[in-house]
């Protein structure tokens, strides 16, 4: 890997705006997003409902083009979607392609990525030991449940031997208990391989148990409203850590700051109505 930044920033948001145009019209979704990633690092971005987090993702990723400012990613300037960055959506079902098996479906990115065939089955069995589907390659997304088509999603991200995870409300489609297990899964592979994780989610809980630090965002235009520490022990556990009285603390504050950020819009509207 190359030098990064001073900082050790790996990934730099430098005053990031996005602005759709419809014909005569035209909306800001993001008004100047100014936030780093160091490496290691595990940041959540939370808010409002429409308050473009999965546009800021995609302007991240480079798979959306900003209308101004910058994204660095180790230095350089993101101008498309870089190498040793891998994004997982929200939609597994629309992710794993069907009528390929599993272990095809992790290939893919391995391919684009010209990486040496000979090592191929290997990293794509580390990948679904590494998420629990052990031997589970052979299958066909069609046969898997949500949460292990999403554990395969997982997988291939981490076949593809990403810098940084960018994650777009990944645990939403699926159900409490495997949320639970897959919060565990990100966090493990965050601690013991130093993978840097920038995770969207409007779970405020979610957030605050897998996060080093939560941006919260305002509502539309967005804007970075409060950069939270999360200073918790590092080590996380579903029970324990949600248990203690300073993750209800910062459980408190991050809504709070959530709700403010609909006031605006709240306000606005009755305005209008009025």
């Amino acid at each position: 890997m190359e030098t990064n930044t001073a900082n050790d920033h790996i990934l730099e948001l430098r005053q990031l705006g996005k602005v759709y145009h419809t014909g005569s019209a035209s909306a800001t979704i993001l008004a100047g997003i100014d936030f780093a990633v160091d490496q290691g690092e595990f940041v959540c971005v939370v808010g409002p409902s429409g308050a473009g987090k999965t546009t800021l993702l995609k302007c991240i990723a480079g798979l959306t083009e900003s209308t101004s400012g910058q994204t660095l990613f180790e230095g350089r300037p993101v101008t498309g979607p870089p190498r040793k960055l891998a994004v997982i959506f929200q939609d597994y079902s629309r992710s794993l392609l069907p009528w390929m098996s599993v272990a095809k479906n992790i290939s893919l990115p391995l391919r684009k990525a010209r990486f040496p065939a000979a090592d191929r089955a290997r990293v794509i069995a580390e990948a679904l030991a590494d998420v629990g589907l052990e031997g589970r390659g052979k299958l066909y997304p069609w046969e898997m449940s949500g949460g292990m088509q999403q554990r395969a999603a997982i997988a291939r991200g981490l076949a593809y031997q990403p810098d940084v995870l960018l994650m777009d409300e990944p645990f939403a489609a699926v159900d409490a208990q495997t949320r639970i297990e897959l919060e565990d899964l990100v966090l493990s592979m965050n601690r013991r391989w130093g993978m840097t994780v920038v995770f969207v989610t409007h779970d405020i809980d979610e957030a605050v148990y897998l996060g080093d630090r939560v941006i919260v965002l305002s509502g539309a235009p967005a804007k970075v409203a409060r950069d939270v520490v999360i200073d918790l022990p590092r080590e996380r556990d579903q029970l324990g850590t949600k248990s203690l009285p300073r993750y209800s603390e910062l459980r408190a504050e991050i809504f709070e700051l959530i709700q403010a950020a609909k006031r605006p819009v709240t306000q606005s509207l009755g305005a209008v109505r009025a």
